[in-house]
């Protein structure tokens, strides 16, 4: 887990953290993941055990709440933002049939909003990003027509999102500095259909292409590549697991299950952390990855394991599964301990 729009060191940019996930996912009989660490605008990679889980979905399965069911696929529907401008709408219309006829994803339909969805940016004390949708009703309305016209099983949107060529938060983003200034308004419009219709839903923003820079930094270098985020986000959902609420089967994957979670050290004060605090899965915190939050496990009474690096992380995961005690890979080991 790498919370989005918190300025995390890895994770924070386009996809930069997929390495991470494709190394751990080797060594895992399921990895568990949210679309911040994984989509790469038009860059992608699918396993079959990597598990697509939106940002709210992932909260509610770490509370028990609902349980996730692996399909083979998904029938994946498009909400597109009536804002985009016509030229603009028209590429991500075709990054969709590219989708279908290329990668073979069911794109089955598409709906225009009935009204502009007038996404607006925001920035917390912290530093971390959010937003607000001017038209929430709009944005429901139009995934109530794909569930109920389109009998699609997840839902892409595409929101026009405001141009900030000239702000220094984005010029920072560009050069691996900052805070991904979109991140969080993203995840309150895929946290709002999620929340309505508890399907598999994720979003990639509209915007104009940025001018070509010759500076920019390789994390961040994935969102240069053309007019649309969109194919990452249709890879994911084609096979995100379906959220279920009730009557739970066999093949289920439920909070219990896990058995670790790795997170940036600092960013510790989310649902789903708390949540599995209260279940045997192993927090382990990674100190490399800062973010903006500075929240650590420690503060919050709970008992990581601390890790200097993902690759330690992938060591402590390794002797976990083994049944080896991670201490007996160093070259100083303790002594046992007598109890009274």
């Amino acid at each position: 887990m790498v919370p989005t729009g918190i300025g995390a060191t890895i994770g924070g940019y386009a996809g930069d953290a997929m390495p991470v996930a494709r190394a751990i996912a080797q060594i895992s009989d399921r990895l568990i993941t949210h679309p911040n660490v994984i989509n790469g605008a038009q860059l992608y990679w699918s396993e079959p055990h990597i598990y697509y889980v939106e940002g709210y979905s992932l909260d509610q399965f770490a509370a028990n709440r609902w349980g996730l069911r692996p399909v083979h696929q998904n029938r994946v529907g498009l909400i597109l933002d009536q804002g985009i401008e016509s030229d603009l709408q028209l590429r991500h219309l075709q990054a969709a049939e590219a989708a279908k006829t290329t990668l073979g994803i069911p794109v089955t339909d598409y709906v225009v909003t009935d009204a502009a969805l007038e996404v607006q940016l925001r920035t917390a004390p912290s530093g971390a990003s959010w937003g607000t949708i001017g038209s929430p009703d709009s944005l429901l309305r139009a995934g109530e027509v794909l569930i109920e016209q389109g009998n699609v099983s997840a839902i892409a949107v595409v929101a026009r999102f405001p141009d900030e060529m000239e702000s220094q938060a984005l010029a920072n983003y560009r050069q691996g500095k900052g805070v991904d200034a979109l991140a969080g308004a993203e995840a309150i419009i895929s946290h709002l259909l999620v929340r309505e219709f508890q399907i598999p839903c994720a979003h990639a923003p509209a915007v104009t292409p940025l001018p070509l820079d010759p500076n920019i930094s390789p994390r961040a270098a994935a969102e240069e590549l053309g007019y649309t985020f969109l194919p990452c986000i249709l890879v994911g959902l084609s096979r995100a697991p379906q959220l279920i609420t009730h009557s739970l089967q066999p093949q289920d994957i439920t909070a219990n299950q896990v058995d670790a979670v790795v997170i940036p050290a600092d960013a510790a004060g989310g649902s789903a952390v708390l949540s599995w605090s209260q279940l045997p899965a192993k927090i382990i915190a990674v100190e490399e990855n800062q973010t903006t939050m500075e929240v650590t496990p420690e503060s919050l009474g709970l008992q990581p394991i601390r890790v200097s690096s993902y690759l330690e992380a992938l060591g402590e995961l390794v002797a976990q599964r083994s049944g080896i005690h991670p201490d007996a890979l160093r070259a100083s080991v303790s002594s046992l301990c007598r109890l009274n």
